[in-house]
């Protein structure tokens, strides 16, 4: 992203130094992850210092730092889940997409993330969802009840194709 383009996003707003967190999510939403050279910019454009924004951005968890894929696997590894077969489904999520937790698709796509930046892959503690474990949210949307056997099925709504 050219810095015009950050000058349009922080224009958006009336009082830049007190709509931070709103420029700076603009910017990941163009970019979908928060280049250096974006925290940078906005640091000197608004006149804020690089170390406080960089406390915010890795403050607040919905802030990346690395690219990530268009689609967000994630997979619950709460008690349920992980009783019920989660360790599996990341194994074969890990096996169909070719990468390993945290790392993105090639195309950028899917995180977990895999070189292509289709998808990116992660796993977290629990989402709350335990009548239905194993559960997994791709792109904040939650699939209850999976099996190794149920998720290329569930890839292939979101783009996937097996190679």
């Amino acid at each position: 992203m050219k810095q015009e383009k950050f000058d349009e996003i922080i224009s958006r707003y009336s009082f830049p130094s007190g709509r931070i967190l709103s420029i700076l999510e603009d910017i990941q939403k163009e970019e979908r992850y928060l280049p250096e050279e974006a925290v940078v910019y906005v640091s000197k454009k608004i006149g804020v210092p690089l170390s406080q924004l960089y406390s915010l951005v890795t403050f607040y968890s919905f802030f990346e730092l690395q690219p990530v894929g268009l689609h967000i696997i994630t997979v619950c590894q709460g008690t349920a889940c992980h009783v019920r077969g989660a360790s599996r489904n990341l194994q074969t999520l890990e096996h169909l997409l070719g990468v390993s937790n945290g790392e993105t698709t090639s195309d950028g796509k899917f995180s977990l993330t895999t070189a292509d930046r289709a998808f990116t892959l992660n796993i977290a503690r629990c989402f709350g969802a335990c009548s239905m474990a194993p559960v997994i949210r791709i792109d904040g949307r939650i699939y209850g009840y999976n099996t190794p056997e149920k998720l290329p099925i569930l890839l292939t709504r979101y783009g996937w194709r097996s190679k």
